[in-house]
């Protein structure tokens, strides 16, 4: 019998390529745009393993975490970010869930993770923080992606003025 994933995510592209290529995998993918839609997925299959999106479009997917444990206690749930910090990660095990995984991240890394939790434990921690330029660009492309992409909104989110972050925006990224 195959694995049964249930992958919850608000992005329809990255959910349906990741669909297909975890059932390419051998995989029993099924996908849902919202955490409310597949609740009866969940609780219908012995031990799936659940694939929650954090940034939903209009929800967080922190808010659901224990509505799917208690829906079905023996699933796995991992929280999938593009926005990952350490901060979520806690609040994400605390309120339950059994791993959180960073964006951007392909279907055999998923099944290679799920067979091997471990495995990214040893990963040593890089002593060097980011530098200063690293973390705003960084800042600056998470803001612009709240945004979907408007120059002028995103702007007034980070409080400067337009010409500016588009100075900002025309050099390369600052390396980390």
């Amino acid at each position: 019998m195959s694995q049964v994933i249930v992958l919850i995510d608000d992005d329809q592209t990255f959910r349906e390529v990741m669909a297909r290529s975890l059932s390419r995998l051998g995989c029993n993918a099924l996908s849902f745009d919202h955490p409310e839609k597949a609740l009866e997925a969940v609780a219908g299959h012995g031990s799936p393993v659940v694939l929650l999106d954090l940034k939903l479009e209009n929800d967080s997917g922190l808010r659901w975490i224990d509505k799917i444990k208690q829906t079905n206690s023996k699933s796995n749930l991992i929280l999938l970010t593009g926005y990952a910090s350490i901060s979520t990660a806690v609040e994400a095990i605390k309120l339950g869930a059994d791993d959180y995984l960073a964006k951007p991240i392909t279907a055999r890394e998923i099944l290679d993770h799920i067979k091997n939790p471990s495995a990214g434990k040893e990963t040593p921690i890089n002593e060097k923080p980011m530098s200063v330029e690293r973390l705003e660009w960084e800042h600056i492309q998470k803001v612009l992606a709240d945004n979907d992409g408007n120059i002028s909104a995103s702007a007034r989110a980070l409080g400067m003025h337009r010409r500016t972050l588009q100075r900002k925006l025309a050099k390369k990224p600052a390396r980390s």
